[in-house]
Order: structure tokens, then sequence, then C-alpha cells
């Protein structure tokens, strides 16, 4: 089963409750408004669903998600809910090969109506129709012990249902330097505390719950020998249970995190709003392992700028 983890699709529901706001996140046309982050011109045509079909050609699952970057998640109840609802309706309602991420407002803790969302759809697991195949979270909610506590009863909600978790950057809170700074800088620095934070304060919690890290974490498993140095457990030390999803990071990075983690581990992709084969440049470890030792458990990933 080819499955890509990571797609951002914005279908018309979602993008006119956009361009109704008039406060960030917000859209003017096509031009998208975020605190933190310059103004960013939206290519139409990364979202639109025939193109997105045509390049989904041989995959059996595209998950798509909610852009939490946008920070939709974090707005208050009554001005996240009907974005997240609208974003709901129509990713369901997208044709195979398409499933979703659920996304849940953050300013509420709502345990019941996300499981009343994962309940709706339980196509994933049952091979009737793609669904709402877990849970999306923004880095900047699970990325120290306080945000992994309050967030621990939707987890709970995942474990009972045996559905993963997709941890994805967060807003960036302050503008500063030129546009590429947020997907470089607080994007990495928010995927990398999760990671750690995850691994000091989230497993002992939650013991069976899936969570596969968008962006190679930040590259987090790379500062294993440092962590090792420290007093932690370094090297060696491998949670099966934790995936990662590899965004816009290519054969070097995968390659160096293939080698620390091993290859049931790694997922494989690139910066694209679609999926494509493994890059045959990726280094002898990364390759083996996307192709050869355990394809079933690596996932496609990729994403669009936003």
């Amino acid at each position: 089963m080819t499955v890509d983890v990571h797609q951002h699709l914005w279908t018309p529901a979602f993008v006119d409750a956009l361009r109704r706001r008039t406060t960030a996140p917000r859209l003017d046309g096509w031009t998208l408004h975020l605190d933190g982050e310059p103004a960013y011109e939206v290519d139409p045509a990364d979202h639109d669903l025939a193109g997105r079909l045509a390049l989904n050609a041989g995959l059996d699952l595209a998950l798509v998600s909610l852009s939490s970057p946008l920070g939709i998640e974090s707005l208050p109840p009554g001005e996240a809910w009907p974005i997240i609802d609208a974003y709901h309706e129509d990713a369901l309602a997208l044709p195979a090969p398409f499933g979703a991420w659920a996304a849940t407002c953050l300013s509420e803790i709502d345990p019941a109506r996300l499981a009343k969302a994962l309940d709706a759809r339980d196509g994933v697991r049952n091979d009737v129709r793609p669904g709402l195949a877990g849970l999306q979270l923004p880095a900047t909610a699970v990325r120290d012990a306080a945000g992994l506590t309050r967030v621990a009863p939707l987890l709970d909600v995942l474990t009972e249902r045996d559905l993963p978790l997709f941890v994805h950057p967060g807003p960036a809170t302050e503008p500063e330097g030129p546009g590429w700074w947020p997907a470089v800088v607080p994007y990495v620095q928010q995927m990398h505390a999760a990671w750690y934070a995850f691994a000091a304060f989230g497993r002992a919690r939650h013991p069976r719950l899936r969570v596969c890290f968008s962006l190679l974490a930040g590259l987090a498993p790379l500062h294993s020998e440092r962590l090792a140095s420290r007093g932690g457990e370094g090297r060696g030390q491998v949670d099966p249970d934790m995936f990662l999803e590899t965004s816009s990071y290519g054969p070097r990075a995968i390659d160096a995190v293939v080698r620390e983690l091993g290859v049931d581990i790694v997922v494989s992709g690139s910066d694209q709003p679609y999926a494509t084969a493994p890059d045959p440049a990726l280094g002898d470890a990364a390759w083996h392992a996307v192709a050869v030792t355990n394809p079933n458990r690596l996932l496609n990933g990729k994403e669009s700028r936003k």
C-alpha cells in the first residue's frame, strides 16, 4: 500500500472561511496573511483538485491535513471550530485516494468532540473509505511537559482507537528575517523540541501511541551524541512507535537519520504537494530502507509550501 502522509489541499469551504476573516490568519484573494510571517502569495494550482488527483496517480492513500502554521487551532473556540468543521467536511468529501488527519481546537480542549469526529468516518481502518486517520497537532502544542499534559485527553482518544498522532510545525510567532526564516528557524526548533518532549514526558503517559513527526523532527535524532553526553539515552535507544516524515529534506539528511535510527523509523519524501517514487540519489542505507527492508512501515511524506 502506497501512502502519502503529508499533503495540504485547500478546499473551497476552507478557502472561503479564511477569506471571510478580517484578522490573521486570513486570505485576501490568494494572498495569505499570518501573524509572524510575511505575506505569502499562494499558488492556486497547488490546491486544484484535478491537478492534485493527477499528481496522486498511483497512490493508495493521500492524507491531507490542516495547515497548522496558520494558527487556526489556537484561535478562540468560536473562531476555530467553524474553520475546522469546514476543513473536516470538505476533506472527508474528497474522492479516493484522499483521507485526512483530524484537527481540533486547542484553546478549548474537547476530547468528546474529537472522538465524535474520528468515529464518524472510520474508513481507514475498515478499508471502506478513507476518512480521519488520526489527529494532527502543531508542534507548539506538544513541545514541553505542560503542553503534553494539556493535550493528554486528546492523545488518550487516539490510544483508545489505536490511531496515530501527526506532529506538524505550528505558527511562527515573531516576524523576523527573510521570507525563508519561519520554515528554517522556528519550524525546525519547534519540531526538535516536540521530539524530545514526547520522549521525555509523553511516552510514559502514552505508552502505545504511535507518533509521526514531520520535517524529520527538525533533525532532532542527530543530536543523540550530545544527549548521551548530558546524561540522556543516546544512540541505540530507538522508540519503534516514533516515526519521521521528511518534508523538505533530501538525500543527505535522510541518509544521516536512517544511519542514526535504523531502517524501521524513517519515512521518504521531498518538498512537493504530491507523492513521487523515492529518490535513487539517497544513500545506500536510506534506499535500502525505502525499497527493500521494511516498505510496509515506510510512509511517503510530501508537503506544499503551506
